[in-house]
């Protein structure tokens, strides 16, 4: 196996008596002109620049636990006044269907629920994480309805 040489070379700058004063203060010239030019562009960056504004992020509070299926029906039958035989199916059709739609992509605009719109789908080995954002309007929100009783429906 052969060795490699490496050789250190150096450099010197010659440089006569009378030029080393005048390329010390022209450098010097130029470093102050170069930082004045930095200082102006950065004040005026600034100055143009909308003042900061301090945006408060608010967090959503639980009120109460998760509503599982079973609690949804029995809300549906309280405000619909219909039997709770009857509305099971129509309330897991729903939610069957909603599943489906959101599993296909759909944006959901269903008032009073709101507008759903699907941001990210993360596929994992046990199932999907769909990252939603859920848009209502505040007077949905302010104002939640009661349904009228099944016998003060008006007539068609």
């Amino acid at each position: 196996m052969a060795k490699a040489s490496t050789t250190k070379s150096t450099s010197r700058t010659v440089r006569s008596a009378g030029s080393s004063d005048t390329a010390k203060s022209g450098a010097t010239n130029s470093a102050t002109t170069k930082s004045a030019t930095r200082s102006a562009a950065v004040k005026s960056a600034t100055d143009a620049a909308p003042a900061p504004r301090v945006v408060s992020e608010t967090t959503p509070t639980v009120a109460s636990p998760d509503m599982k299926k079973k609690e949804l029906i029995d809300t549906v039958v309280d405000r619909s006044g219909i039997k709770k035989k009857d509305a099971k199916p129509v309330v897991e059709a729903m939610l069957a269907v909603l599943g489906e739609q959101i599993a296909a992509g759909r944006e959901l605009n269903l008032m009073p629920f709101g507008k759903l719109r699907i941001n990210r789908v993360k596929q994992m080995s046990n199932g999907r994480v769909v990252v939603c954002k859920l848009r209502q309007s505040t007077s949905v929100v302010n104002a939640a309805p009661e349904l009228a009783p099944a016998d003060e429906t008006p007539d068609e």
